[in-house]
């Protein structure tokens, strides 16, 4: 569909119309994204256009945010990454700060080192599709200044949360910079042989000494690879998951099993969520979507419902 059409069908403003009804551009980006994404399910347009303009009510109503890791939309920049998430009824996004920022900045990625125009444009960009940055996935490099600039950046657009897998020495100084930023680090468990945080007891571990502003980044579908019971493993964390990772794998216990729907494979994603309701969780379910196919649009509009139909179980028992 072009770009007029969309603006006709949205508005039904045609040529010859007496008087001019005004969108604003966030609402036009909004609906606009919906509609296309409408438009490529065919059949399902209308239900998933209800489903995408109610957000996550039900959810909300648990105290979750649901948020989308950017790494789901890796093939795309982060401006062209914001209209995808809004399109499916998101508000939040988790930026990875590896990835690139605009496809006509080619050298700058989403991080600390973005110049100050492009610092703005982020900015506006934010705005006019009415998301937020409560949560980035960062990389450290062990330099101590590079760590502050990290958390000053971040702090500018709002983060709370900084996740990550830093070396054990550093851990001392991120834990100043949560103190004085009031900002707070999330340990993040890749599977088994990625990630030296891959169990909860390792990461119960490391924070025994710390305070509460570093805790889990707890990912169940990591758990699930690594032939981990997710709900056990939310037990063992109780009182230290600062944020939660939402996928599922189609096998579990195979460290190089792939994504699918959540809900559709062994990571016990209804359960998790159960379990997440049942320790008072409150806070960000980022769903970290790794499967990337021309139907990403569409499997992440069936992620995302299923986060909210859940929350809506959950809140009838």
């Amino acid at each position: 569909m072009e770009l007029g059409s969309a603006w006709k069908t949205i508005t039904g403003v045609h040529q010859g119309d007496q008087g001019i009804l005004q969108v604003s551009r966030r609402e036009f980006i909004w609906k606009t994204g919906v509609l296309a994404l409408g438009v490529g399910l065919g059949s399902n347009a209308t239900a998933l256009a209800d489903e995408v303009k109610a957000g996550q009510p039900h959810a909300a109503k648990l105290g979750w945010q649901v948020s989308v890791q950017h790494y789901t939309y890796r093939r795309f920049p982060l401006f062209e990454a914001l209209g995808k998430a809004a399109a499916v009824g998101l508000r939040h996004i988790e930026v990875r700060s590896n990835l690139k920022l605009d496809s006509n900045r080619p050298g700058v990625n989403a991080d600390e080192n973005m110049p100050d125009d492009a610092r703005k444009e982020l900015k506006a960009r934010l705005a006019d599709t009415g998301l937020s940055i409560p949560s980035v996935f960062a990389d450290f490099t062990g330099d101590p200044d590079q760590a502050k600039r990290l958390f000053e950046f971040w702090k500018e657009f709002g983060a709370e949360i900084i996740v990550a897998e830093p070396l054990g020495e550093l851990i001392g100084v991120l834990e100043e910079l949560c103190e004085e930023h009031a900002m707070r680090l999330a340990l993040h468990n890749h599977q088994k042989g990625q990630s030296r945080y891959w169990s909860p007891e390792i990461v119960l571990e490391v924070c025994a000494n710390h305070s509460e502003r570093i805790g889990a980044c707890a990912d169940g579908g990591q758990w699930a690879r690594s032939g981990l019971d997710p709900v056990e493993c939310l037990r063992q964390l109780q009182g230290r998951i600062i944020t939660f990772h939402l996928k599922d794998v189609l096998k579990k216990g195979d460290l190089n099993s792939r994504n699918t729907v959540i809900g559709e494979g062994q990571a016990d994603c209804a359960n998790t969520l159960k379990e997440l309701k049942r320790l008072g969780y409150q806070g960000l379910i980022t769903i970290d979507f790794e499967h990337d196919t021309p139907a990403l649009q569409e499997d992440m509009a069936r992620n995302v419902a299923f986060v909210e139909e859940q929350a809506r179980q959950l809140l009838a028992q």
